[in-house]
């Protein structure tokens, strides 16, 4: 009697069980949902464009566009994957002219295929945020570019590289990223291409907009924006590359304690016309590069003046004498952007206000 009791109780438990898991709510919104068969031709289609990168790094041999598409799980719930493989090197690899054939090939491709959505772009994350803001001042569309990396390689325990491809693929496929420029996207967060540095040489959440904040996050139910971007970018800039061969050659010099000035010179006599001096605090300068900066404006070159601390403004001057008519004050831009934003510039002008007015404006 006893033991019919007992079987009769673990039927009504079964019973009851059962009965909870039907009318138990779904943890997953219908978003994550695979999509019906039915349905897979109304989801967006994406395109990767893959360059190479640690995300890509296996050891071994690197891993191809393809490989990293198919590496992605449940993609097919969010997007139609595309993609294409541009090249496969290391992000401090790639040459300025494959900076121009990389916007160019992005350009065309979002001119001649109307119906695609948006572009997902595997950079190295050593120089991501160069060629994300290189990408954010000549890609001439509104439509998503985005671009993802791994700070660790796909044979490492740990790599998130798949995980940010899907988030790529994601940001890049929702109708609400258009318009905002490049955007890079890692470890759950988005980030515009202008303010975006790289800020840890190995922890995962190393890309981070400085003082200004992340653009967005990429949740498990949708994508969410916290702020919009009002500097110029894709789709507003004036930069045109498409019969552009290569871009001028302009300098980096750093202050620090006693620099001399005899570097700018060198560097003005093997060819540089522009130099970017990554300034201390507000754009002081040491040693004797007033020297060498005074010996840069008179052969003709252009000097950009930045702050070495990572954030902060450098506000435009108002004096034009002849020591500073060729100086142009790099607001708020890293070091590194402001080379690209002056190697850009460098090609349509060589007028120092109208220089000045880009770096205002972008």
């Amino acid at each position: 009697m006893r033991g019919s009791f007992a079987v009769a109780t673990l039927i009504l438990t079964a019973l009851a069980g059962s009965r909870l898991a039907a009318v138990r709510p779904d943890p997953f919104p219908d978003a994550l949902q695979a999509a019906a068969p039915e349905t897979q031709a109304a989801l967006p289609r994406v395109r990767l464009i893959a360059t190479g990168g640690t995300i890509s790094n296996r050891t071994g041999g690197r891993l191809t566009a393809e490989e990293l598409v198919t590496s992605i799980p449940g993609i097919d719930k969010y997007v139609r994957p595309e993609f294409e493989q541009f090249t496969n090197v290391s992000s401090g690899s790639l040459t300025l002219k494959q900076w121009i054939a990389l916007a160019n090939r992005i350009n065309t491709t979002l001119a001649e295929d109307t119906e695609l959505a948006g572009i997902v772009v595997t950079s190295g994350t050593d120089t991501l945020e160069e060629t994300a803001y290189f990408l954010d001042l000549t890609v001439r569309s509104d439509k998503p570019v985005v671009i993802v990396g791994s700070m660790r390689n796909p044979s490492a325990l740990g790599y998130e590289g798949s995980a940010n491809l899907l988030e790529g693929y994601r940001v890049a496929a929702d109708p609400r990223s258009r318009g905002k420029g490049v955007l890079v996207v890692l470890n759950d967060e988005i980030n515009p291409a202008r303010d975006v540095t790289k800020t840890d040489a190995h922890r995962l959440d190393t890309f981070q907009s400085r003082s200004y904040g992340i653009l967005g996050v990429v949740d498990a139910d949708r994508i969410v924006y916290y702020r919009e971007v009002v500097k110029r970018h894709a789709g507003k800039s004036e930069f045109d590359v498409s019969k552009v061969e290569d871009l001028p050659r302009v300098d980096i010099v750093m202050t620090y304690q006693g620099a001399p000035g005899d570097v700018i010179k060198a560097l003005v006599d093997h060819g540089a016309k522009g130099i970017v001096i990554a300034a201390a605090g507000a754009g002081a300068t040491s040693g004797t590069q007033e020297e060498g900066i005074r010996y840069a404006v008179d052969k003709g070159v252009f000097v950009v003046l930045t702050t070495r601390t990572g954030s902060g403004r450098i506000a435009a001057r108002t004096t034009t004498s002849s020591s500073t008519r060729l100086q142009i004050q790099g607001e708020d831009l890293a070091p590194v952007k402001a080379r690209i934003l002056l190697m850009l510039a460098l090609t349509k002008t060589s007028d120092a206000s109208e220089i000045q007015r880009m770096f205002t404006e972008y």
